[in-house]
């Protein structure tokens, strides 16, 4: 009977470092996002500038989730640090259809913008 209760209180605990990791990461993708409203508001950014702000932000966010689940994990630190990269992603998709209705993205940009979260979470996990 312990067993179950460690293992079930085992899960619980890598839930919460998950959802620690994917705040985190979604309170720097709110600032880094306001501070490329500012710049686009104040220096008038091209739309390319723009797009590449935003696969920089979800890179930067990803590492850091990646990295707080690495640290909070101690162990496999490079497979907590995907998995976080990945839940990212689906979040941002599932944000994303509930606001449009719809995936606004190709189906290219949708794999290169995962591929991106992904690896920018496992390398925080590394790097952690």
């Amino acid at each position: 009977m312990e067993k179950k209760a460690g293992g079930k209180l085992k899960v619980e605990r890598r839930a919460v470092w998950m959802l620690k990791a994917l705040l985190c990461s979604y309170i720097i993708t709110g600032i880094l996002l306001l501070v490329l409203t500012l710049l686009l508001y104040k220096l008038g950014l091209s739309e390319e500038n723009v797009n590449a702000g935003i696969i920089l932000i979800y890179v930067i966010s990803s590492f850091a989730g990646g990295f707080v689940i690495g640290k909070l994990a101690g162990l496999r630190k490079f497979l907590w640090g995907l998995l976080a990269g990945i839940l990212y992603f689906a979040l941002l998709i599932l944000i994303s259809f509930g606001i449009y209705h719809s995936l606004q993205s190709e189906a290219m940009d949708l794999l290169t913008t995962f591929l991106l979260c992904a690896g920018g979470g496992m390398l925080g996990g590394m790097v952690s």
